[in-house]
């Protein structure tokens, strides 16, 4: 009798939104179409996410310290761990512990930082949560904050445009928490608002990349949770970190213009359906620098 093998596995951290492509419902669909099983840990059950004025909101903080016993009786082995929005200091001590007791030699651990964007914390990011989200860094491998994310996690005042070689400096400064690569997502270019940058560097490595990709006058919310899952599955299937923030970078981009010509409420996210389809392309082309 012959058996399959058995899928590389993704443990993800993420909160659950019936309306909208954000969190696990745009996690699950671009890891599964790269070929991983993805065990969804679900921090919360939102009726839709939390960009609409009202939600329904359920809080699963208590559920995961269940999930995550069943899961160690049933010696579940993971090749990657990644956590996104956690709505709590407890939620963040959990999924250090989490790491701690899954984690293997081989296990890449990727966290993203969800924090706030254009330059503030969301409304429930308190210090103390701020606080703790520097603590689960020391854990990653893979650390994915936008801009904002990087000054709150360094304790600085935002500042909206850097250059390359502050870029490298902020890089090298988050490394120092203890993720051996930090991508930097959303980095506008100053004197050029129809682009935007993504950074990346490896501490093992050495080096600085970058990709930059037009800039569409919109906002989809998900479109850092897809950039991450590719990412991810991306590293996760060999490629080189240039490689891999390329295809996140040209990802998101085809799916916001797969978007951004149709009447569609932007608060659903991205048609992620019309572009899955581009993650099992070879890579024909890239347009990463070193910098």
């Amino acid at each position: 009798m012959k058996f399959a093998p058995n899928n590389r596995c993704v443990a993800a951290v993420h909160d659950l939104s019936g309306v909208g492509r954000t969190s696990l419902m745009a996690v699950v669909p671009v890891l599964t179409t790269m070929g991983f099983e993805v065990c969804p840990l679900p921090t919360a059950i939102l009726s839709n996410h939390t960009q609409f004025p009202q939600f329904s909101f359920l809080d699963l903080t208590d559920e995961m310290v269940k999930i995550i016993a069943q899961w160690e009786a049933l010696d579940v082995r993971f090749d990657a761990i990644y956590s996104g929005y956690l709505g709590s200091p407890r939620q963040m001590h959990l999924v250090s512990g989490f790491i701690e007791r899954f984690r293997r030699p081989q296990t890449l651990v990727v966290v993203d930082p969800v924090l706030g964007d254009n330059g503030r914390l969301y409304s429930k990011m308190t210090e103390e949560m701020v606080s703790e989200m520097r603590k689960l860094a020391r854990s990653a491998d893979v650390l994915t904050p936008n801009l904002t994310e990087v000054f709150a996690l360094l304790g600085r005042p935002y500042k909206p445009f850097c250059t390359n070689e502050e870029m490298k400096e902020l890089l090298e400064e988050l490394g120092h928490l203890g993720p051996d690569t930090v991508v930097v997502t959303g980095v506008p270019i100053e004197h050029q608002p129809n682009f935007t940058s993504v950074y990346a560097r490896s501490r093992s490595d050495g080096r600085t990349w970058k990709v930059t990709c037009p800039y569409l006058p919109a906002s989809y919310p998900g479109t850092g949770d897809a950039f991450t899952s590719v990412l991810t599955g991306s590293i996760l299937q060999g490629d080189s970190l240039p490689i891999a923030i390329d295809r996140a970078a040209h990802f998101i981009l085809q799916g916001v213009r797969a978007t951004f010509g149709y009447q569609h409420d932007n608060r659903r996210g991205i048609l992620l359906e019309r572009v899955l389809p581009i993650l099992h392309l070879p890579i024909q082309s890239a347009s990463y620098e070193l910098v």
